[in-house]
């Protein structure tokens, strides 16, 4: 086998993110019978400093193992673990940490055409507020580029808010659980070239236009352009490490 062939199989050690690491504590806590169904985690401050990162870390956790139904949050009294049994809690926990990691290409193909869809719904749906919301998205993401600055977050939030915008919960929460490891590897991978977040601005402004216009199809449309590259090369990355 030529040594060309035998580098590209060869993949990078994985290194376990803080987010996962407090999941695992977690579920050690809960399967010690240190946490119990209906005991309060401490608060989001408390939980950051114990376990020396930053609340971020400790926020994305929380909402990862709210979405699976594994704790519950109530705004007047806090989050507590949820009535799983702990054999059930083990076997979902274990899932929430492999899928995030294992499949790069899945999860960049599931929010494809995720996002297709909530861009249509959004463009049905948004009110005059969730227009104005997006546009300074945008533009605060144009003012990153404009400046040479990492436009990360601004990107991601742009996202989220035509989420928000198509009025259903669903796309919100997954994506709030997608983006982060999507960006991630993203990031890690080398994914996007050093003039793809040029291309970007002027896409978003292509989604912004169509959902503006209330234009369905041309929304969808849009976000598929925008999202092309990305599915395109990760799909690539999956048959070169088959």
């Amino acid at each position: 086998m030529e040594s060309s062939t035998i580098i590209q199989r060869i993949k990078a050690i994985e290194v376990e993110s803080p987010v996962d690491k407090i999941i695992h504590q977690l579920r050690q806590l809960i399967a010690s019978g240190q946490l119990k169904p209906g005991d309060r985690l401490p608060a989001e401050r408390v939980l950051a400093e114990r376990f020396c990162v930053g609340r971020g870390y400790v926020r994305d956790a929380i909402r990862k193992l709210e979405f699976y139904g594994l704790l519950k949050t109530s705004p007047q009294s806090g989050t507590y673990v949820s009535g799983y049994s702990i054999k059930v809690l083990d076997g979902i926990l274990s899932d929430i940490i492999d899928f995030n990691k294992d499949d790069f290409a899945a999860m960049v193909e599931a929010r494809y055409y995720m996002e297709i869809n909530a861009a249509r719904l959004a463009a049905q749906r948004r009110t005059d507020e969730d227009l104005k919301v997006l546009q300074s998205a945008v533009a605060d993401y144009d003012l990153k580029m404009k400046h040479n600055l990492d436009g990360v977050q601004e990107d991601m939030f742009i996202h989220l808010k035509i989420a928000s915008a198509t009025k259903n919960s669903f796309f919100e929460s997954m994506l709030l659980l997608l983006l982060p490891d999507l960006i991630r590897n993203i990031i890690e991978k080398k994914v996007c070239g050093p003039d793809r977040s040029i291309t970007a601005v002027k896409e978003h402004h292509e989604i912004l236009t169509a959902i503006a216009d209330k234009d369905e199809n041309a929304a969808a449309l849009a976000m598929a352009a925008h999202l092309d590259d990305i599915l395109r090369i990760s799909r690539s990355e999956s048959l070169l490490n088959k």
